[in-house]
């Protein structure tokens, strides 16, 4: 089975046409040698990237309104905070699905409308506590938080290291020309037992370096693949039909 083959069945398990309310994925995934040159692979980068302050956003939100609701839940108050939850949640929910498909390239069709059965102010309340979406769109900016953090966090770092070994027979004359390293210092420490020092300074060492960072950038695609994996399969199953 070629790599090309098996990166599309895994895709398939969270992207498939069946199930869910029809999500399906609108751009198919890069071979995994081309994934660290490819577009593709930088808007996954940059749904990471972005994420945090949106679930920043989203989790304070909902936690808020979800407290402040159950706070005033005694009085008539709180129905109509909790109902600007589900509401609100469902408005995060719209934007989260558009990054989905403008980032992750997973188009996934959202919920039905609510419906009020009664009508006036006290219908559309009723309505939007009833609302299963709304409340499923609030599970997700809650659950999803944490993940926004690690997701981030991983990406960045592995991103940068990658790059910053792989370039860096590019930029290690920088070392020796401007300081009073023959190269960049690993570590220098006095013991008493006496004084240790290592830089990467021969051929081989910066070599050795290169070929590191390059198996990060090599790495990191399919890294970012798998968190925002994770993320489809929330949307789907959160915000989706």
């Amino acid at each position: 089975m070629s790599t090309h083959t098996m990166q599309r069945s895994e895709y398939d398990a969270y992207d498939g046409d069946t199930g869910h309310g029809g999500a399906h994925r609108t751009e198919e995934p890069p071979y995994a040698w081309r994934a660290p040159f490819s577009s593709y692979f930088y808007r996954e980068v940059g749904y990471t990237l972005t994420g945090l302050p949106v679930a920043i956003v989203g989790f304070v939100t909902a936690v808020t309104l979800f407290c402040l609701g159950l706070g005033t839940f005694v009085t008539v108050l709180g129905l109509p905070v909790l109902a600007g939850l589900t509401t609100a949640a469902r408005g995060f929910g719209r934007l989260e699905r558009a990054r989905v498909r403008g980032l992750l390239a997973l188009d996934v069709p959202g919920p039905k409308p609510v419906r009020a059965v009664r009508p006036g102010a006290w219908g559309a309340i009723t309505a939007r506590l009833a609302d299963g979406a709304g409340w499923k769109a609030v599970l997700y900016q809650v659950v999803m938080f944490p993940w926004a953090i690690l997701s981030m966090v991983l990406s960045l770092v592995f991103l940068c290291v990658g790059w910053t070994l792989a370039l860096y027979p590019a930029y290690h004359w920088v070392f020796a020309r401007w300081t009073d390293w023959p190269g960049y210092r690993l570590y220098d420490f006095t013991t008493e037992s006496g004084h240790y020092e290592y830089y990467i300074q021969s051929p081989l060492q910066i070599a050795g370096v290169s070929l590191i960072g390059l198996l990060f950038v090599l790495v990191t695609p399919q890294l970012v693949r798998g968190l925002t994996n994770v993320n489809r399969l929330a949307a789907r199953g959160l915000l989706g039909r």
